[in-house]
C-alpha cells in the first residue's frame, strides 16, 4: 500500500521515514519534492494529479491543512491521515470530503530532529490502515497518546502558545550578561530559548497565529508589574503562578 504525504517539508519527510510502506511525495515547491524523494528512496508525483494511494498523509501548515485536505483526500483509497499539528478542524474536513475513508489525526509533539517522541492521536474513524500507521510509529520507537480532538487543541493553547510565547519574550527582554554569573534557571532557560530560537520562524509564527498566547503572556506579565510595590498582591500572583 503507497502512500501520499503531501508536504514535503520536515514532518513530510518524519512521517514518510517513519511508516514501513513505498511513499510518493507531492509539493508545491517541486525541489523540496524531489530532495525528499531522494533522501528517502521514494518518488515525486504532481500536486494536481489524479493517482489515487493507499493512504494520504497531509503534512502542510495548519493555516492550509483544510485546502490540502479538500483537494486530496478524494485520492486515498483507505485513510487520510494529517501531521499539521491541529486536530478538530482538519478531523471535519476529512470527514466532510472523506466521510467513507479512514480518519485519524496524528501530532509528533516534537521537532523532526528530535524524533522519536510522544505523539498525539485523535482518531475519527479509525481502520485497518490507519492501524498499521500507528503499528509503525510506535515500531519507530514513539509513544503514542490518544485524546480528544478539541481537549488536545485546547491544551496547545498553553503547550505550544503561550509557551513559546513565554520563551520568545524572555529572548526579547534578556540582556547580555556574563557567562559567569549565570544561575541554573537562567542556564536551563537561556537552552531552551536556543532550542526554540534555532527552529523555524514561520512555524512559530503560525502557532501563535492559530492557538495564540502572546497576548496571554504580555496581560501575565503586566499583572506581575502591577504588583511589584504590594507585598500581599505580589505573594497573590506568586501563589498563582506556582499553581
Amino acid at each position: 500500500m503507497e502512500v501520499l504525504v503531501v508536504g514535503a517539508g520536515e514532518m513530510g519527510r518524519w512521517f514518510a521515514d517513519a511508516v514501513d510502506a513505498p511513499v510518493a511525495f507531492a509539493d508545491a515547491d517541486r525541489d523540496a519534492a524531489e530532495a525528499a524523494a531522494s533522501a528517502l528512496d521514494a518518488r515525486v508525483v504532481p500536486l494536481d494529479g489524479e493517482e489515487s494511494f493507499g493512504v494520504v498523509c497531509i503534512a502542510v501548515p495548519m493555516s492550509a491543512a483544510v485546502d490540502a485536505i479538500e483537494a486530496h483526500a478524494p485520492r486515498a483509497q483507505q485513510a487520510v491521515v494529517d501531521v499539521t499539528g491541529r486536530m478538530a478542524e482538519p478531523l471535519a474536513a476529512m470527514a466532510r470530503v472523506a466521510p467513507a475513508r479512514e480518519r485519524v489525526s496524528f501530532h509528533p509533539l516534537f521537532a523532526g530532529e528530535h524524533a522519536p517522541g510522544r505523539i498525539a492521536v485523535a482518531a475519527g474513524a479509525p481502520g485497518p490502515a490507519t492501524d498499521g500507521v500507528r503499528r509503525d510509529l510506535d515500531a519507530a520507537g514513539n509513544e503514542l497518546v490518544d485524546i480528544d480532538p478539541g481537549e488536545h487543541d485546547e491544551a496547545m493553547q498553553t503547550i505550544q502558545g503561550r509557551t513559546h510565547a513565554a520563551i520568545l519574550a524572555f529572548g526579547l527582554a534578556a540582556d547580555d550578561v556574563p557567562d559567569d554569573l549565570a544561575t541554573p534557571v537562567y542556564e536551563e532557560l537561556v537552552g531552551v530559548l536556543d532550542r526554540v530560537g534555532g527552529g523555524n520562524p514561520e512555524v512559530y509564527r503560525e502557532i501563535q497565529s492559530v492557538f495564540g498566547g502572546a497576548s496571554e503572556v504580555a496581560a501575565a506579565a503586566e499583572r506581575l508589574a502591577a504588583a511589584v510595590d504590594d507585598p500581599e498582591a505580589f505573594a497573590e500572583v506568586y501563589d498563582d503562578a506556582g499553581r
